[in-house]
């Protein structure tokens, strides 16, 4: 006699063994914590920082926008300079057609750091 199995089955039982890998360790480090580490509550042990500088002003500092704009310019020309380099790996078995889209990215990547150099983007003030 053959048992017929839900497809959905399988997916279930994955799903509560990912929920238990995931909350067991948690557990665990409850239990450990609530039976070998002794509460010692304290004027020290209850102020923000137990080590370290006491915080002094306000922590919304006022941060300038100009390195975002930095760094996402760095970020962009870093990871499209990725992209040269299958295509200067394969640089000798590539059709005419390749070499001319290469080109136009060329192109655009140029065009886009000469308008971030021209707005300014690149200087540091």
């Amino acid at each position: 006699m053959h048992a017929e199995y839900s497809p959905y089955l399988f997916i279930v039982v994955l799903l509560v063994g990912a929920v238990l890998f995931a909350l067991t360790p948690l557990g665990l480090a409850w239990l450990w914590a609530k039976k070998f580490s002794p509460r010692k509550p304290g004027p020290g042990k209850n102020a923000i920082y137990e080590c370290g500088l006491e915080s002094k002003g306000d922590a919304w500092v006022q941060f300038n926008a100009e390195y975002y704009l930095y760094a996402i310019i760095f970020l962009i020309f870093d990871v499209e300079t990725l992209f040269l380099l299958p295509f200067a790996v394969a640089f000798q078995g590539l059709s005419a057609g390749a070499c001319v889209a290469m080109a136009v990215f060329l192109l655009l990547l140029v065009e886009g750091l000469a308008w971030a150099w021209q707005k300014g983007v690149l200087t540091w003030k």
